[in-house]
């Protein structure tokens, strides 16, 4: 688990920064040492080579070449100083050397190379040790012209060979000291880091996440108690105000889902109840109004009582369609579903709405979009619902009004295609307070009905794979909308093979 886990990774990550950075400062620190290293023999040499020179000019001054040569031997006498020599930068050739086997002897290339390329010194690897070559011109004077005429310029040139090996050892042994405490440093580091992501990162993230399955289980009593006031404890506080509102959720859920649970019992029972009252009221009242129907037909034209009797039929076909209300809200009938065109719905339910009498007075608008795909649904039960909601809507314009129907492809929330029906009017509106409980089943704002109407066209719609919703505004007008699955190919295919079996 730890090898997969963050702090490992940051850990590592910290290990290996620290050792990429002290890398490249160790190697800048050791190339800097080696070049003040260098620079101060340079500079002790140069005092020492001045020395030289002014032996040298005194030496030739007196012809005393004896003299010269014990100076070089003397002064190479020095542990680090390797040998002393002067040579002739245009013949390449040794004039004078600490060593006698060395005189008319060709230079080393390596030590003519750093005197030809400008440079008063330069290493030179060599086979056993690394030598550090430092040469100056010996320019002529004003006494050295009697002799060598007055065009002379370089003499000769003053080479020193100093050996770097005591030079290295030291730069060795500072670099292993310098590493060693950067070493030291960096495991030092990356413990503490260790130990701080471990006590204040990795154990209250093991924390958080043990209470977050216990959460995910179901237990929404789980708090947690910050120790201290960093990012982890907000993100603390801000889990323990998550689960307070989900456990303040699933109890109103909770509760929202008991009253659910009892007003489908109670809608349950009053479905029973209602689909056979329903049963026990059509068949009388089917008794009724052929008696009434023979009665009339007795009476005389022109006989008074016949008004009497033909508000009896209506009052016995308003109470036909009540009980009929009730029978199709208790047992609603199977969809029958086909390839329906919804224009072609639309066309023919507005062709019965003219026929109204509440239609008269009503502008109707109807904007059907072209070639639009078939639904998969019941016909009857389609125009069923748009009967019922376009009669809605011209009650609540008995002033006359104008009343919209449209149609349109659309995409919805759930990606899949609806055809969607909007049925616009410009009555009375629906009340705030009210509009939430239009589909409640035995709800009603009318003086006359059983409020049934709404709530059986919500559940055509549901067993149409439908869903319908609705928008008002007291005084400016009521929207409804009706969106229908498209059928796709799948369900077409299968409605052919299953009619082939049939």
């Amino acid at each position: 688990m730890f090898s997969s886990s963050l702090i490992r990774r940051i850990i590592v990550m910290n290990v290996l920064l620290l050792t990429l950075g002290i890398g490249f400062f160790a190697a800048f620190h050791h190339k800097r040492d080696q070049q003040n290293m260098i620079e101060l023999t340079t500079q002790g040499a140069e005092i020492l080579m001045a020395t030289i020179e002014n032996a040298i000019f005194n030496s030739k001054c007196k012809g005393d070449a004896e003299r010269l040569q014990k100076t070089l031997q003397f002064i190479s006498q020095s542990p680090n100083l390797l040998g002393v020599r002067i040579f002739d930068p245009e013949e390449g050739r040794i004039i004078n050397s600490s060593f006698d086997s060395e005189i008319d002897q060709p230079v080393s290339p390596q030590d003519l190379e750093v005197y030809t390329s400008g440079r008063t010194s330069g290493l030179i690897k060599g086979d056993q040790e690394e030598v550090l070559s430092i040469v100056k011109p010996i320019k002529a004077r004003e006494l050295c012209k009697e002799c060598h005429g007055a065009s002379a310029g370089v003499l000769g040139v003053l080479n020193l060979e100093y050996s770097m090996h005591e030079t290295n050892a030291r730069l060795a042994s500072s670099s292993r000291c310098f590493s060693m405490s950067m070493v030291f440093i960096t495991v030092l580091l990356s413990i503490g880091v260790a130990v701080i992501l471990m006590r204040f990162v990795r154990k209250p993230i093991q924390v958080i996440s043990d209470r977050m399955a216990r959460v995910e289980a179901g237990d929404l009593k789980v708090r947690m108690v910050p120790k201290h006031h960093d990012e982890i404890a907000f993100l603390m506080r801000s889990f323990n105000s998550m689960v307070e509102k989900l456990e303040t959720a699933k109890h109103e859920l909770e509760a929202y889902h008991f009253s659910q649970m009892e007003q489908a019992d109670r809608l349950a029972s009053i479905g029973e109840m209602a689909t056979g009252m329903a049963h026990e009221i059509k068949n009388p009242l089917a008794g009724i109004s052929g008696a009434v129907t023979v009665l009339a037909d007795d009476l005389a034209k022109d006989d008074p009582r016949r008004q009497v009797v033909q508000d009896i039929l209506a009052q016995i076909a308003r109470l036909n369609k009540t009980a009929t209300d009730l029978l199709n809200f208790g047992r609603p009938g199977s969809p029958q579903c086909d390839f329906v065109d919804v224009n072609d719905v639309v066309k023919q339910t507005l062709f019965f709405v003219a026929q109204h009498p509440e239609a008269k007075n009503i502008h109707q608008i109807t904007e059907l979009t072209r070639d639009l795909p078939p639904v998969w649904a019941d016909r009857k039960q389609i125009q069923q619902v748009l009967l019922n909601i376009i009669i809605n809507a011209l009650q609540s314009m008995p002033n006359g009004g104008s009343l919209t129907v449209q149609t349109e492809l659309t995409r919805e929330h759930d990606e899949r295609r609806y055809v969607r029906i909007q049925i616009v009017d410009t009555g009375s509106g629906i009340p705030v307070e009210t509009l939430d409980k239009i589909f409640t089943p035995f709800y009603t704002t009318k003086n006359r009905g059983t409020g049934l109407g709404l709530a059986i066209c919500k559940q055509l719609v549901k067993q149409n794979d439908g869903h319908i919703s609705v928008l008002s505004s007291p005084d400016e007008g009521t929207s409804f909308a009706i969106s229908l699955p498209v059928a796709d190919l799948p369900q077409i295919e299968q409605s052919q093979h299953e009619d082939a079996h049939e």
